[in-house]
This record gives structure tokens, sequence and C-alpha cells, in this order.
């Protein structure tokens, strides 16, 4: 079994408030969630209002379909342009 994480950390410019960040991390949440299948979660900074830490993981049997799969996702939140992705971070598990 091969277990992916990921950390996707996020600057929000454009956001004034908490409400604001809110609706910019649910809005990414959700799309990552429908179009891979995963578990993802808002993790960290969770009260600094223009900066949020995405976790996220997925589970499989292939260590190269994991990354490769990690690498898309860090992309799509990119091409999203929700956020500045300043940092992201990967690590994958054999179990």
């Amino acid at each position: 079994m091969v277990v992916g994480t990921g950390l996707i950390t996020l600057r929000l410019h454009d956001c004034r408030s908490l409400k604001g960040k809110r609706k910019v991390v649910k809005s990414m949440i959700n799309r990552l969630r429908n179009n891979f299948n995963l578990s993802v979660a808002e993790v960290g900074a969770n009260d600094i209002y223009q900066r949020a830490e995405i976790g996220f993981s997925l589970v499989g049997n292939d260590s190269s379909l994991i990354n490769s799969k990690i690498d898309k996702i860090f992309n799509m939140a990119e091409d999203l342009g929700l956020a500045e992705i300043i940092d992201t971070e990967m690590e994958i598990i054999h179990l």
C-alpha cells in the first residue's frame, strides 16, 4: 500500500476577513475533492486571514501513479487562480 500526502500553502491577497478566506478555501477544497476523490482539509493557519494551508492524502498501490496524481493536484490548485501558491510539500509513504 502506498500513501501520498501533500500540503499546499496559499497566500490570499484580497481577503480582509476570515469569512472571505473561508469562501476561497472552501471553493478550492471542494474542487480538488470532486476532481480527484481525495481526502482534503484546511490544516493550518486557521486564524490568519491572508494565509491558508490545505492538506490532502491519497491511497493506492503504485507509487508512480500516486506521484503523478499529486503533481496534477498541485497543477490544478495553481490553475484555479483562487490564491497564490507560496509552497507545496509532498511525501510518499510505502506501508
